[in-house]
């Protein structure tokens, strides 16, 4: 048995202490606020689930397993956090053909998706979409919860929300105060300030998303609708429906921009930009509920996610956004398996 300190209750974290308590290790998780902490990056009405990578062969085979490891949670959590709406992504024609061809080669479902069929959402000219029937909208927030909750009632494992964490050695995890957690392994996951405490050099990112209430004429229609992405001006943006007692989000890379810290004002319109995309048809007609801006760290050589080993014991994930939210369970696999390695313990 080993004991396992994970520092950050977001996603990775939380599904990585799941895991290790569910092997039978000691778990202590450690937030600098509640858990579940309403200010993580985690944190959200909803994220996207893709199976489909249309480009991407390997990377569909693995998110095909995430999807099916967020079901096993469901079901040992006992909640509902999962709909199974699909995905569509728009592409042209030979951007399509590739991500059937992809599907088929990863053993997962696609089938065409037509834009008529989806007459709210603005596509690209010369693009159409393809489903993705195993993609999913995971209600983010309504998981923290239910992790939490599962999590509190482990005899395993210890539960230390508002301890702030200043450091992070080998085997050991530093508290505000001087005091100290000793621990086989460790997991730091603590958002876009996980680079203040260890890990590679990350650039930090912010996104604003814009929340909507659809008039009721279409309120029927979005209740089955899927998620839709690659479309926006520049095709980088998505959109999340509503549904399980979330709104329709809208988010795109076009509004999204490198800042130093999380508390960095901004002096742009970035909703505003965001509503001016052509993602909807009759915009005009949408309440907007609220707006939000969500941080996230990329890897400062690779642009992409972060999950590095600084140290035998200690192991490193920086948020890295919605595609972070959907392979946690992969992360968490990863590092679960890493528990019982000789040169970790």
């Amino acid at each position: 048995m080993a004991t396992v300190a994970v520092v950050g209750g977001g996603v990775t974290g939380l599904v990585t202490a799941i895991g290790c308590a569910r092997a039978g290790h000691r778990v202590r998780v450690l937030d600098r606020g509640p858990l579940p902490n309403p200010a993580s990056t985690s944190s959200d009405q909803h994220r996207a689930l893709r199976v489909l990578r249309p480009d991407d062969v390997e990377g569909t085979a693995r998110m095909a397993e995430a999807r099916r490891r967020w079901s096993e949670l469901e079901s040992l959590l006992r909640a509902r956090f999962v709909r199974p709406v699909g995905v569509v992504t728009a592409g042209t024609p030979h951007e399509l053909a590739q991500a059937f061809e992809t599907a088929s080669r990863a053993g997962v479902p696609a089938t065409a998706a037509a834009p008529e069929t989806l007459p709210p959402v603005l596509f690209p000219a010369g693009t159409s979409g393809v489903l993705d029937p195993g993609g999913a909208v995971l209600l983010a927030d309504r998981f923290l919860r239910a992790a939490v909750a599962w999590l509190a009632a482990h005899p395993a494992v210890t539960l230390r929300p508002g301890c702030a964490v200043t450091g992070v050695e080998d085997h050991r995890v530093v508290l505000a105060g001087g005091a100290a957690v000793d621990a086989d392994v460790v997991l730091v996951a603590g958002g876009p300030w996980t680079g203040e405490l260890a890990g590679p050099p990350v650039v930090l990112h912010r996104q604003t998303m814009v929340y909507l209430r659809p008039p009721r004429r279409l309120a029927a229609w979005w209740a089955v609708a899927p998620g839709v992405g690659r479309i926006g001006a520049d095709r980088r943006a998505w959109l999340l429906p509503p549904g399980g007692g979330a709104l329709l989000k809208i988010s795109s890379d076009a509004v999204c921009r490198v800042v130093e810290t999380t508390a960095e004002p901004d002096g742009e319109p970035w909703a505003g930009r965001l509503l001016a995309e052509p993602i909807l048809a009759g915009t005009e007609d949408y309440a907007v509920v609220g707006t939000k801006d969500c941080h996230y760290a990329a890897d400062a050589v690779t642009g992409g996610p972060v999950l590095a080993r600084v140290h035998p014991s200690v192991w490193v994930r920086s948020a890295c956004g919605g595609s972070g939210f959907g392979a946690a369970p992969l992360v968490a696999r990863e590092i679960l398996g890493r528990v019982t390695d000789k040169e970790c313990v």
